[in-house]
């Protein structure tokens, strides 16, 4: 980012709170005093500088992404967010030149939200050429504006077009040297104020003769422990019972595998967290999926949510024998 750049990114940031929140509160022109318009982020840039990855950053974080929306409707989204009583709050929209045709129209748009008191953001990825140039050839697809012609062709065309769009922007982030976690760490530091990314967790209960879910990114093996099967008082029931529940974590290293994997998966979230990942599925086997795993979720999801990570908790295959 140029010093001319900082400096205007300096002068914008006066209209916002904390570390990138947009203000908002402002009533929106219904008559209604209690009706608050939206914030509001666009995102442009280069292609291939990172878009995607800027907008699924702020999804992650609540916001309502729209992608490649034209710009001339741009305001009737941030009308329709601020009828939503709350539900729409924070509204990005990507806006490239996919929409070329459309993207005339943004200057426009641009003006009739000041017009109407709604405060917007900028954010505009860039990159070199020639890093531009390996990302296209390293996907083998053709620049949106290269036509007949070569990759270069299509980003002179772009940077043109975006030109004055650039120079408007509040936010300008370079993207040649960063990754995917570095961009998404840029994008926290800016919109997620002083809390940290929040972490989503699904324990899923599953049977083995069933197979792994296709979706585990860790998966604990609960075979290890008794199986309540075998006792026939038990058989009838399920992991929710509490006389089957009591049966599992009475059997020798229940108790301590739970609080063990419990503090395994508080080192797991941290560097989850830090690596930019938003969600976790964690599988709990056994042979059936009715006894063992699912008394072990429901222990490891209240756990969890113990510990601040946002937690669903599913029994995939209990009910299927």
């Amino acid at each position: 980012m140029t010093e001319r750049e900082h400096e205007q990114g300096h002068d914008r940031t006066d209209r916002a709170d904390g570390a990138g929140h947009v203000s908002t509160g402002t009533p929106a022109e219904t008559g209604d005093s209690t009706v608050a318009i939206p914030e509001l982020v666009i995102i442009s840039g280069m292609s291939g500088a990172g878009r995607s990855t800027a907008a699924k950053c702020l999804e992650d974080l609540g916001w309502f992404v729209v992608d490649n929306l034209p710009p001339a409707l741009i305001p009737t989204m941030v009308e329709l967010g601020a009828r939503s009583q709350g539900n729409v709050a924070r509204i990005a929209v990507v806006v490239d030149v996919r929409g070329r045709r459309f993207f005339d129209n943004l200057r426009e748009s641009l003006a009739d939200l000041e017009a109407k008191g709604v405060t917007r953001r900028i954010v505009f990825l860039e990159t070199s050429d020639d890093v531009l140039v390996r990302r296209f050839e390293s996907v083998r697809r053709p620049h949106p504006l290269q036509g007949d012609g070569r990759i270069v062709d299509g980003i002179a065309a772009e940077r043109d077009l975006l030109r004055e769009l650039r120079g408007d922007a509040d936010l300008v982030i370079d993207t040649s040297s960063l990754n995917v976690h570095e961009l998404r760490a840029k994008m926290d530091a800016q919109f997620a104020g002083d809390e940290e990314p929040e972490l989503r967790a699904t324990v899923m209960s599953f049977g083995f003769k069933y197979g792994l879910p296709v979706d585990a990114d860790l998966v604990v093996d609960c075979r290890f422990l008794p199986n309540p099967h075998w006792v026939p008082e038990l058989r009838p029931f399920t992991g929710l019972n509490e006389e089957v529940s009591a049966y599992v974590f009475d059997q020798p290293g229940a108790k301590e595998f739970l609080n063990q994997y419990t503090e395994l998966l508080q080192l797991i979230a941290a560097g989850y967290r830090r690596e930019g990942k938003r969600y976790v599925t964690i599988a709990v086997g056994c042979t059936g999926g009715k006894h063992r795993s699912v008394a072990m979720s429901e222990k490891l999801s209240a756990r969890l949510a113990t510990e601040g990570i946002e937690t669903v908790l599913v029994h995939r295959d209990m009910g299927r024998e």
